[in-house]
């Protein structure tokens, strides 16, 4: 299995969870664990992923996330499990 933790950051809006939801959807990136939260009209959400079945590279689908997340006015980005757990290492 290829996890990825993706975290979204940034000013609330209406429809964050819904297209970054559906844009992994339409790149058949499974959903196994998220989690979010608004502290004072602020968003927070942080995912884990499945990517086994992306038929895009991974470095285009962090592109084109960070582009959506720009457009919605939050910062979307994405870590490979193993890279994140050796950066969150104590």
């Amino acid at each position: 299995m290829s996890k990825t933790i993706i975290t979204v950051v940034g000013k609330d809006t209406i429809g964050i969870i819904a297209k970054v939801c559906t844009y992994l959807a339409n790149n058949k990136v499974n959903i196994l664990d998220i989690t979010q939260t608004i502290v004072q009209g602020y968003f927070n959400m942080m995912m884990i992923v499945d990517m086994t079945q992306l038929e895009k590279s991974f470095e285009t689908v962090v592109s084109e996330l960070a582009a959506l997340g720009q457009e919605m006015g939050v910062q979307i980005k994405c870590q490979q499990e193993e890279i994140f757990n050796k950066m969150h290492r104590i």
